[in-house]
């Protein structure tokens, strides 16, 4: 197996890529080596020990841990790194062990605006739920870098997959990024990307264009669920995607349901004309 590589993509910020890549993590998971004196590890990622060998590596100098949500492919390697280093591990739980790493237990919870001030730079928290209720994105001041976690990848869509998922929550968190004074992104899959004000507002578009395919579909067969649903709405995307495809449906119709749009009986969602 090849080395990870170690990849300086600002001053401030350095990039190392975990070897778990999938149809879910593209490329495979991005940890965020931030600052050179004091360093903060964003996202360890998997519990996979060649990766937190790259991290450990890398810097000699980590002194906390921040993690975006606790998805398996993001938070396990906090236990591994910990194992090694005497640091802290920063984040927020969820309600909701479904999907979600147990083993993450953060030395506290973070909260919306909070700030970590060391000598060469800012980390500001920002809460973003949707793809996962404690989902937190950071942003690095001095160099108008947003890490996004899961909340924006570079290559695909997120999926929201419900309980802990919600649509509503999520396109509301990505009009949240725009008030902030951002220039790049560094997401948790795949490369930088500019212009973090114009994305957000692509994908924002891109949700709510999938969101009137779901209304119509249901529109013309008056009732239905994700199974009866995904073959209408994704008709733009390989059948093998249609298992994922049907969470972010289902999220869908729930924001549906929150908007009073159309109502819901046991599993099945009804239109009920206007």
């Amino acid at each position: 197996m090849q080395p990870e590589q170690v990849v300086q993509i600002s001053p401030l910020i350095r990039r190392i890529t975990a070897g778990n890549g999938s149809v879910f993590t593209g490329p495979g998971t991005n940890t965020y080596l931030v600052g050179h004196e004091e360093v903060t590890v964003i996202d360890p990622g998997p519990a996979m020990e060649q990766h937190i060998e790259a991290i450990l590596s890398a810097s000699k100098n980590i002194k906390q841990i921040l993690v975006t949500h606790t998805h398996p492919d993001h938070s396990p390697g906090v236990r591994l790194l910990k194992k090694e280093l005497d640091i802290p591990a920063y984040g927020m739980l969820t309600n909701t062990s479904k999907n979600q790493d147990t083993s993450f237990k953060p030395e506290r919870i973070l909260e919306d605006e909070e700030l970590f001030e060391e000598e060469e730079y800012t980390l500001e928290v920002v809460h973003t739920p949707g793809h996962a209720s404690n989902h937190l994105c950071f942003i690095l001041r001095e160099e108008k870098f947003i890490f996004t976690g899961d909340h924006i990848m570079n290559g695909s869509t997120v999926v929201i997959g419900p309980p802990d998922g919600n649509m509503k929550q999520y396109i509301e968190s990505l009009e949240k990024l725009k008030n902030y004074e951002i220039e790049k992104i560094a997401p948790g899959h795949g490369e930088v990307l500019e212009s973090p004000h114009q994305v957000a507002d692509w994908i924002i578009n891109h949700r709510l264009e999938r969101e009137k395919k779901v209304f119509e579909a249901l529109k013309k067969v008056t009732r239905g669920t994700p199974d009866t649903l995904v073959e209408k709405v994704y008709d733009d995307v390989d059948s093998s995607l249609f298992p994922i495809a049907k969470a972010s449906l289902l999220a869908h119709l729930i924001k549906l349901e929150e908007d009073q749009v159309i109502v819901r009986s046991g599993d099945e969602y009804i239109y009920q004309g206007s």
